[in-house]
């Protein structure tokens, strides 16, 4: 089980380290072309639209609870297959009308994404590149799908090589565009949905060969799919509530100019280990702790929960602190150039270091969600996203008057914590096999000093390679150093501390 949870968790975190370097690559060229100007906000605000319902109909809602009862359908050989199909229809045709309704509401949308847009030229530039973008929902969210029946099956590669070969086509059209002299806003938002028509395509194929081949059909309500609709609702409600978080963020930020790009930039870098690692941990551990729960393996259960805990913290409070302690390195190293300032490079390092102190809150919260889908129990999560929605409201809006658009960060970040600390004691609380044990609390304890004692030395290090920083050619190399530094001195000092056994990891890669 340990072996299999570590096995899949690296092909997940390997490709979707992947993806996340690409992405840097492609956020760094978009900061180069465009900064923070009128077109990058556009654009941003464009492409966030079909991925904030991306997360409310496929990867916060449908693959929770479409997950669990496809599991437990495959393990007990009871129609998965049709059921899967019936699910791919069902979608597909709430997604056709839902994108057709989108491009007649365009305007109204990005209003409610921007309101501070509709006094300038952004508000007009981004209701087209919205109307170009949006259907990408119907086809990230058909591939969330057919990712999520991958998954289920023990097949993570095609599912997670998928994000790669939406930002491999991204830069591909970035640089062609800029060669043949074009507009690059233009060539951005037409990416989008071309992206993910290959993203469909790849994980379909890969279904396909192995033995779901998913067709499109006449969709029809079965007794099945009301169940899923049914657990599904409350899901779909908690992830509406947290998109009005992003919502928020977004409304606050439009109200300044270059905000909206530089939360962008900042968030694009909380991600990287928030993807590499939630991500992947959520997609493993959500099928594990289904079976777990459908065969009564409840210490297994325990086991698999509190592993991917240890886990995830361990790649997760040391890139908290190095976000925290040397922000403004990182984004002046891995944005600033081009159209990207120095101002640009203040203000994201400064949303940056905010996002990071809320980074361990937002992988546990992937980590402790699972305890709740895979009992499929999605009401609880609403209620506690309910809580967290009043908590980012009225720090963001009411401190954004005194604080600026930092406001919307502090509010994700408080938000976040509040959400983890709800959900860690409600599962708790659901007895002893829902409860990290006890060798997670001691690592937890010796992870975070490790990572704080690392901290120190990456401060030590940015003194002693400041110089180096104001060089455009070596700034890249310092940083390189520095973080090659972190990780080597994080490694030392976690064998020291006892936070981690490499000897551990080895033992279960070999094993898988």
């Amino acid at each position: 089980m340990a072996s299999g949870l570590a096995r899949g968790f690296m092909t997940v975190g390997g490709w979707t380290m992947a993806s996340r370097i690409l992405g840097f690559v492609r956020d760094i060229m978009i900061g180069a072309f465009l900064g923070s100007s009128a077109v990058a906000e556009a654009f941003l605000i464009a492409f966030s639209l079909p991925n904030m319902f991306r997360r409310f109909f496929a990867e916060g809602t449908l693959n929770v609870a479409f997950v669990p009862m496809f599991a437990k359908k495959l393990e007990g050989g009871d129609g998965a297959l049709e059921f899967a199909r019936d699910a791919f229809s069902g979608l597909a045709f709430i997604l056709v009308i839902f994108a057709i309704i989108a491009q007649i509401l365009m305007p109204a949308l990005v209003y409610a994404m921007a309101s501070g847009f509709a006094e300038d030229s952004r508000f007009d530039l981004a209701v087209t590149y919205g109307r170009i973008a949006f259907p990408y929902i119907l086809f990230i969210s058909l591939a969330a799908l057919l990712s999520g029946v991958l998954n289920a099956t023990g097949r993570f590669m095609a599912a997670a090589a998928a994000p790669v070969l939406l930002n491999v086509i991204f830069i591909s059209a970035m640089f062609i565009a800029d060669f043949l002299g074009r507009d690059i806003g233009n060539a951005l938002a037409w990416t989008v949905p071309v992206a993910g028509i290959a993203q469909v395509a790849l994980v379909w194929v890969a279904a396909s060969r192995a033995g779901y081949r998913l067709v499109p059909r006449m969709p029809h309500m079965t007794p099945e799919l009301k169940r899923l609709a049914i657990i599904a609702a409350p899901a779909a409600l908690a992830g509406g509530v947290t998109q009005i978080n992003l919502l928020v963020g977004r409304q606050v930020a439009s109200f300044f100019d270059g905000a909206v790009a530089w939360l962008y930039y900042a968030d694009r870098l909380y991600q990287l280990p928030l993807g590499v690692v939630g991500i992947a941990i959520g997609v493993v551990l959500l099928p594990e702790l289904s079976r777990n729960l459908r065969s009564g393996e409840n210490l297994a259960g325990r086991a698999a929960l509190s592993r991917a805990g240890e886990l995830a913290l361990a790649l997760t409070f040391p890139a908290a602190v190095a976000l925290m302690v040397i922000p403004t390195q990182l984004v002046e190293a891995l944005f600033q150039r081009g159209a990207f300032s120095a101002d640009d490079t203040a203000n994201t390092a400064l949303a940056t270091a905010i996002y990071g102190a809320g980074l361990p809150s937002f992988v546990l919260l992937k980590v402790l969600s699972s305890v709740y889908f895979a009992r499929e129990n999605t009401r609880t999560p609403f209620y506690f996203a309910i809580v967290g929605m009043i908590v980012n409201l009225v720090i963001a809006v009411g401190l954004s008057y005194w604080m600026g658009f930092v406001a919307a960060a502090i509010g994700t970040t408080v938000a976040g914590w509040t959400i983890t600390a709800l959900t860690w004691i409600g599962a708790a609380r659901m007895g002893e096999d829902t409860r990290f044990d006890s060798r997670f609390w001691k690592r937890f304890w010796r992870l975070a000093a490790a990572s704080w004692a690392m901290g120190a030395v990456l401060w030590i290090m940015v003194i002693i390679l400041g110089p180096m920083f104001g060089m455009p050619g070596l700034k890249i190399i310092a940083l390189i150093i520095i973080v090659i530094g972190g990780i080597l001195t994080y490694g030392v000092l976690g064998q020291l501390f006892g936070a981690f056994r490499l000897a551990e990891i080895k033992s279960a890669l070999r094993r898988g």
